[in-house]
């Protein structure tokens, strides 16, 4: 085993990236309905590797937990602003009867198993997973006026609870945000985040990857003139349905492309090409003459292009009263796919409102999107680079603001690196949503900041505390850790079954984010949003999320206080 050790010793890394193969291949094992995921496995090989003895600075743990939680953040940032409000209070709700319940399970437990104020402390910052108890609670044992020895002791134990019960605190709360929780509602989480997408999308088709409507709703048809023969072109686009227009784009007479004017008479045999809405331009024919299947020369291009709307013309009116102010020339070869706020789909209904910082996708000539776009906001360019000055400083921002201390008496309150990095990646996110032309993130990008910060955030814990715990319970038997697991499971069935039963939650996907958020359990939320296969659980747990870091922080000098 030395050699490994010593492999270890020399390439610490080895053993984190051994750490996130071995746990993602036991996490997809599959035991009857239940599956680890690759999270909880990462931890589990972690604390397997750890016996080897592995020592990983805690640099490296920051830096993964701070790309996570900000990449969650800049996702959700759009969203959870505009949930804020009446909607949040079943998640404040949420987060203090999960805070109440932790407090008061870790001090009966301490009173009734003579636990003393530093294991009680521990094993609250362990069980709940809220590392900043150690940090208040030894503080406020310091205050204490005990001997110097008694209080060396005592924050010793703090140290000793956590890694006991550190583990199980983690891998706990995956337990029950992931498995019990969706028995209780009798709903799989994916099953209802599919749900509640669909209700936000407002019953919008949205098209994966690689897939495409079989009858697309915007085509080119090329038609030889008969019927139409001596009308003009504006006379012929007057005939589409007011629902399904077209556009003449070209115009081929005699063998040769001639200019397309709106007075410009057609002449039978003329070869045109027709672009628009699919019904109007297929029930063209009737009016113009037979189909062709190609014709040399009548190919046009046409693009899609995403624009900001920041005109002040068209944002905050309704899209029936956008379609009476566009005049003829704006809307001529312009036509509308969608419109999404928040990187989400709005129903294109005559009454929604059009906010500024929505998206416009427009379909036409290159020509015709350039004019369009000079009246309607920004063309969004697609790019597959990420904006690492705006990113950058978004976590500079954010770290800052973790380092940031406010004393209430002599409780120190602060949101730590994890908490200042989902502050600024919210605020970075809301203000890219309305300022699209910075701040790119492909979702590529996000999706591996998001599963390598998180599972390789959890690994380092593992890392780091598991040749501890596993020592610390062999000497000190199984009690510190038997009760670490009530501390654990205890708070989060009653949080959850108030939140059932109470807050009368009936979405499994939007439950388990304010349930895993209320416990600020990251590795949990991390396998909440894999099960989910969206981000529908990131706004609640957000939510959730902050205030449970003020809350449970809190727990620290109440649980040597009262224990």
């Amino acid at each position: 085993m030395n050699w490994i050790h010593e492999i270890f010793r020399q390439s610490p890394e080895i053993a984190l990236f051994l750490s996130l193969a071995g746990g993602y291949a036991i996490g997809k094992i599959q035991f009857g309905k239940f599956q680890l995921g690759g999270v909880a496995g990462s931890l589990l090989v972690a604390v397997l590797i750890s016996q080897v003895g592995v020592t990983i600075d805690n640099g490296v743990k920051s830096v993964l937990f701070a790309l996570f939680i900000y990449a969650v953040g800049f996702e959700s940032g759009p969203q959870f602003f505009r949930s804020l409000g009446r909607h949040s209070v079943r998640e404040i709700a949420m987060a203090v009867v999960l805070a109440v319940s932790g407090l008061i399970t870790v001090v009966v437990l301490a009173r009734m198993f003579g636990l003393d104020k530093g294991l009680a402390a521990g094993i609250a910052a362990g069980g709940l997973t809220q590392s900043a108890i150690i940090g208040t609670a030894s503080s406020a044992i310091g205050k204490l006026g005990l001997a110097a020895e008694e209080v060396q002791r005592l924050q010793g134990n703090v140290a000793v609870g956590y890694a006991v019960t550190y583990i199980f605190g983690s891998f706990g709360a995956i337990l029950v945000c992931v498995n019990l929780l969706p028995w209780l509602m009798g709903r799989s989480i994916r099953d209802d985040a599919i749900k509640a997408e669909a209700e936000m999308l407002a019953g919008v088709r949205v098209y994966g990857p690689g897939e495409v409507p079989a009858a697309p709703d915007l085509v080119g048809r090329i038609y030889r003139v008969g019927r139409a023969a001596g009308q003009t072109v504006a006379e012929v686009e007057a005939t589409a349905p007011g629902e399904a227009p077209f556009t003449l784009e070209r115009i081929k007479r005699n063998g040769k492309l001639i200019g397309v004017e709106p007075n410009l008479p057609l002449a039978n045999g003329d070869i045109v090409l027709l672009v628009g809405r699919r019904a109007g331009v297929v029930a063209a024919a009737q009016a113009i003459g037979t189909e062709l299947q190609s014709s040399e020369g009548m190919d046009v291009v046409v693009a899609m292009r995403d624009v900001t709307i920041n005109s002040p013309e068209f944002v905050d009116k309704t899209i029936a009263e956008i379609r009476a102010l566009a005049g003829a020339d704006l809307r001529h070869g312009i036509y509308v796919v969608g419109v999404k706020r928040a990187d989400k789909p709005l129903a294109m209904q005559p009454e929604t409102k059009i906010e500024a910082g929505d998206v416009v996708t427009l379909y036409g000539t290159d020509q015709d999107l350039q004019r369009a776009a000079k009246s309607i906001g920004t063309v969004i360019l697609p790019s597959d680079k990420t904006d690492f000055v705006f990113h950058g400083l978004g976590l500079v921002v954010g770290l800052l603001v973790g380092l940031a201390v406010v004393r209430i008496g002599s409780i120190p309150l602060t949101l730590g690196s994890g908490g200042g990095a989902l502050l600024s990646g919210l605020l970075f996110g809301w203000y890219r949503s309305r300022n699209l032309a910075i701040g790119n993130m492909p979702t590529a990008a996000s999706t591996l900041l998001r599963d390598l910060g998180l599972a390789g955030f959890v690994a380092v814990v593992g890392l780091q505390s598991g040749q501890q715990a596993v020592q610390t319970v062999m000497s000190h038997g199984l009690s510190i850790f038997l009760i670490g697991v009530v501390v654990t499971i205890l708070p989060l069935v009653i949080t959850m079954l108030f939140g059932r039963y109470v807050l009368k939650y009936d979405n499994t996907a939007i439950f388990a984010g304010a349930l895993s958020g209320s416990r600020s359990a990251n590795p949990a939320f991390g396998e909440v949003l894999d099960k989910a296969g969206n981000s529908i659980p990131t706004t609640p747990f957000a939510i959730t999320y902050a205030l449970a870091n003020v809350f449970l922080t809190l727990l620290g000098p109440l649980v040597v206080a009262f224990a």
